[in-house]
């Protein structure tokens, strides 16, 4: 069941939206060569507390920790870890926030020192495909229209649509209905509604759709061991239009001419 929010409601999810931009705007710091996933992992736990927050991921069914860590070939749900990060790599960082019983959920996929213009190209074509999926999210439309934007805008470019994890609902609890997939025919799916608030997360790969999963239950990684990247945004429908709640701002302010 979509369970569609009042004005009150994505009040509150905008203030757990503001504050997980906020913890990825604080990653964005220590994004950097020779720095480890367990090192950005105590920065992240220690500023979603610090600042009143609940780090909704960790403990989620078993899950060991506040944020996901998608290290090049990894696609989403990766642990932290001693890897130390290295110059060329690329990493996303998926996270969400509860805050006032209420969850923002963000993910940014970010260059460590000077990337490949291969890879630079992959990740600006994952988040424009992001852009072009929220533009469907309108009042009559379809979740069809949006899986279909992302999935056509990505592989007209070459590149390949991860088939097994999607988007969701999102509000009180973190996965809420609908999911949310990155390919599909338009027309199809559920009605997109006021109030209706989900999230938008391209999963797009370099090389071959298909991926594994490690031997951990959780990680997800490409099969052909090539890069995916990994950008999202939790959206809520209002006055038939959609509203990005929250923001890449903070990462921009910190990244500065490094922004993909």
């Amino acid at each position: 069941m979509i369970y569609l929010k009042t004005p009150e409601e994505i009040e509150k999810m905008r203030k757990a939206c503001a504050l997980v931009s906020q913890t990825l705007g604080e990653i964005a710091k220590w994004v950097a060569p020779g720095v480890t996933t367990n090192r950005i992992e105590s920065i992240a736990r220690e500023f979603i507390h610090d600042n009143g927050g609940k780090a909704a991921c960790l403990g989620y069914g078993g899950f060991p920790a506040a944020v996901c860590y998608e290290v090049n070939e990894i696609v989403v749900h990766g642990f932290p870890s001693n890897y130390t990060l290295r110059e060329g790599d690329i990493i996303g960082t998926d996270t969400v926030v509860e805050l006032d019983g209420y969850n923002g959920d963000m993910c940014y996929t970010f260059p460590v020192g000077e990337v490949s213009e291969e890879l630079l190209t992959l990740c600006r074509t994952t988040k424009e495909s992001l852009y072009k999926g929220i533009e469907q999210c309108r009042e009559g439309k379809r979740i069809g229209d949006i899986a279909n934007a992302v999935q056509t805008y990505c592989e007209h470019r070459g590149y390949s649509v991860v088939r097994e994890m999607c988007g969701h609902g999102i509000g009180r609890k973190m996965h809420e209905s609908p999911e949310v997939p990155n390919y599909g025919r338009r027309g199809t799916g559920p009605v997109i509604k006021n109030g209706m608030c989900i999230c938008i997360e391209p999963m797009i790969n370099l090389g071959s759709r298909n991926v594994v999963i490690e031997r951990d239950g959780w990680t997800c990684r490409t099969k052909d061991r090539k890069p995916s990247a990994h950008y999202e945004h939790t959206i809520a429908v209002i006055n038939g239009e959609p509203e990005i709640l929250t923001s890449f701002e903070p990462v921009a302010e910190v990244l500065k001419d490094r922004f993909i």
